[in-house]
Parts: C-alpha cells; sequence; structure tokens
C-alpha cells in the first residue's frame, strides 16, 4: 500500500530517537549514562497522584470529559495563570490537550493554509517545524547570533518576513539553550508583531524553571494588544514533573482556542480523564513542590554548567531557565577530528555509554544537548566520560 507523503517525508523526533537508542544500549546490559530526555527525574508529588486516585475511586474518571477540559481545570489554569502572571483569561479562551506538544500541533492545523510561513528562531525545540509542515505551513528558519544568547530580534524578524507570514514561534526560557528574553526584548518583539499582525506562538512551558535569580516575562503580560496576539502554550509536565500525565493548555482568542477544541472533538475527543484531575491538584495546590524541585535543579546547573565550560574546545553561555546545557563543540570536533557532529554523538555514546543529542535536531551543526534533568550522580559521571573521550580522540590524532 502507498503511504501518505505527509508521513513519509516527516524526521522522528531526534530526542527520542536519542533516547531510545540510549535505552535500548541499557537493556543489552551496557552502562549507558543518558543526557537526553527533558524530563525531570522526580515522581510526581504525592499530594497531585492521591487527587488522581480519589478521582479513579470515586467514578469522576471513568467517562468522557468535554473536549476542551473540565470545568475544575479550566479554572485551575485561569487562576494560576493570574496568579503567576498577572494575566486574566475567560473560559472560553483556554483549552486542554494531551501535552502541551498536543497543543502546538492543533493551533498550527487552526491557523495554518497551505503556504502559510511561520517564523522559527535558532535553534529550536525539535517539533516546531514538523508541526507546521504537517499544517501545510512552510518554516522560515531565522538564524541566530550566538553573541546575542540565540536570540532573536526584531531586525531579525524584519528581514524574515513576507506577505504570507503568519506566526512567530518564541520558547523562553528556551529549549534547548536556556536563555531568556528580557521583558524589553520581549515588548520590542510584541509591537513588531502586532503591527505586523503576526501571531505569536509562547511556548511557555519552561517558565517556573528559572535560576540564579533571573526572572520570566511573559509576553501576554506586556500588553493588552500583545496579548490579544498571542496564543500561550503551557502544561504540567516540567514544573510538576508529571511527563506521564500527558496534559497541557492552550490560552489565547477565543475564535482560535474554539478551532483548536474542534479539532480535539474529532481527533483524541478529549484529554484523558484521570490526568485532567490530577491537573487540577498541580495547579490549585500545595506549590512548594514547584520551588523544591527548581532548587534541585538550579544546584545541579551550578555544578554542572563549569565542567562542561571547561572541556577541551567548548564554548557555552551559561543558561538562565529550562533544564538544558546546549554548548558549541566547534572547536571540539576539530580537536577530536571530527568534521560531522553526528558522528561525534554517535562514538561518544558507543566508545563511552554517554548519551547527548546532536544540535542538527535543533537547526544548528556544532552544538550538543546536554539534559541535566537526572540525578547528580549521572551528571558528573558523564561529563568525566565526555571529558576521556575528548582527550583520547586528541591524544590518537
Amino acid at each position: 500500500m502507498e503511504l501518505a507523503n505527509r508521513v513519509l517525508n516527516l524526521k522522528p523526533s531526534a530526542t527520542l530517537a536519542a533516547a531510545a537508542k540510549a535505552k535500548s544500549l541499557k537493556q543489552a546490559g551496557k552502562d549507558v549514562l543518558s543526557l537526553t530526555l527533558g524530563e525531570p527525574d522526580f515522581e510526581t508529588p504525592q499530594h497531585i497522584k492521591e487527587a488522581a486516585k480519589r478521582s479513579i475511586d470515586n467514578g469522576s474518571a471513568s467517562f468522557y470529559t468535554a473536549s476542551a477540559g473540565i470545568p475544575e481545570l479550566i479554572q485551575a489554569i485561569i487562576e494560576r495563570t493570574q496568579a503567576d502572571t498577572g494575566v486574566s483569561y475567560q473560559a472560553d479562551e483556554v483549552t486542554v490537550g494531551t501535552g502541551a506538544k498536543f497543543l502546538l500541533y492543533a493551533l498550527f492545523q487552526a491557523v495554518l493554509n497551505e503556504g502559510d510561513e511561520v517564523l522559527i528562531p535558532t535553534p529550536y525545540w525539535v517539533s516546531y517545524g514538523a508541526q507546521v509542515e504537517l499544517a501545510g505551513g512552510k518554516s522560515i528558519i531565522i538564524e541566530t547570533d550566538e553573541k546575542n544568547h540565540h536570540k532573536v530580534t526584531v531586525k531579525d524578524l524584519e528581514n524574515a518576513k513576507t506577505s504570507r507570514t503568519k506566526a512567530l514561534v518564541l520558547n523562553t526560557p528556551s529549549n534547548p539553550t536556556g536563555m531568556i528574553y528580557s521583558e524589553a526584548e520581549l515588548r520590542a518583539i510584541g509591537e513588531w508583531a502586532v503591527k505586523n499582525n503576526c501571531l505569536i506562538v509562547s511556548d511557555d512551558i519552561y517558565g517556573k524553571l528559572v535560576y540564579n535569580g533571573h526572572t520570566f516575562t511573559p509576553i501576554c503580560s506586556l500588553s493588552e494588544a500583545i496579548k490579544k496576539q498571542t496564543i500561550v502554550i503551557n502544561g504540567v509536565s516540567k514544573s510538576y514533573s508529571m511527563t506521564g500525565w500527558r496534559i497541557g493548555y492552550a490560552l489565547g482568542d477565543a475564535a482560535i482556542i474554539k478551532q483548536m477544541t474542534k479539532l480535539t472533538s474529532q481527533s483524541i475527543s478529549n484529554p484523558t480523564a484521570v490526568s485532567q484531575y490530577a491537573a487540577v491538584e498541580a495547579l490549585s495546590g500545595d506549590q512548594s513542590c514547584v520551588e523544591e524541585m527548581r532548587q534541585v535543579f538550579e544546584e545541579r546547573l551550578n555544578t554542572a554548567f563549569p565542567l562542561v565550560e571547561a572541556l577541551p574546545g567548548v564554548v557555552i553561555t551559561k543558561p538562565q531557565g529550562a533544564f538544558y546545557l546546549y554548548p558549541d563543540i566547534s572547536e571540539t570536533l576539530t580537536l577530536c577530528g571530527y568534521t560531522d557532529v553526528d558522528a561525534w554523538v554517535n562514538d561518544l555514546l558507543e566508545e563511552e555509554l554517554v548519551a547527548v543529542v546532536s544540535g542538527k535536531g535543533f537547526g544548528t551543526s556544532s552544538h550538543i544537548r546536554m539534559s541535566y534533568a537526572t540525578d547528580m550522580d549521572t551528571i558528573l559521571s558523564a561529563v568525566k566520560r565526555i571529558e576521556t573521550f575528548i582527550n583520547k580522540k586528541i591524544e590518537s590524532k
């Protein structure tokens, strides 16, 4: 049977592929240290798990829910957003989905027509471009400058826009760089988007994970005009260690949200009921767990960063949020006798059993992404093995 071009041309997720290879080697008995997935290594906090159990025991989780999400969760999202950002939304401006990733997919399906262009700055999360293309859109990749911490500027946007420009994807704190846009930078971008009628797709999933005194400014909070121009994508996966529960949410223009919900109704019917009840507790219950996990990530960052920075040839700016290191290893590749980052990453896994993700999946060809969302022993041992690998390659040249 002939398969659809949309899937034949679709590339698999680079992060999931790297994680799967590491997992396969580990299952074969290899002592693999994986720094691949952006997944907190903590269990979901107990009070959230208890809420899920209650919904099972009282029968609430047994049935279909509204496609946009249960009213209790919609209200919890509105109240948590108001508390965290000062921005108010109405119930018809909120929809829930099976993870923030699905809601990005639903958004692009809802707003893009064939040939519409979406501006995506590098480095970018691996699925943005694929989802744009699945919706018939065209990804316009904007190269950013390492000296500017890989943050897009209004000048960059102005140079990239055309008559088909429909949206801009903005992710702060960034996956993979961990950098945060300042309020002034966001205001300039937001005002440009309003002026050019360009929808801002604001991926705020790492907004609670900021470190060392830095702050996260939601772009939707800067003015009413910018808020109207923005669809916020968020969820409970990262901040509450609920990746497996698959609950995300979107906030923004009611007309767009309505179409996203319609797509949900015709695809997945509704987000998983038990996960929704867990998410209600996550957003409306005790928030101390978020700060406890944030502090652990901050300690890992502050411990791992100087060790990675000291690796031969590495150039890296200290991240301000999320839980990734994204070193430029172009000089390291030369020192080791490589011309291709994929080959270097593959040999690191084969020879030293350390799994990282090639920067090619994020739109840059001289970087690697290292997740520190794992225990400290794994991080320290992995960096030590990377150092050993680099030194061996240098010595063998």
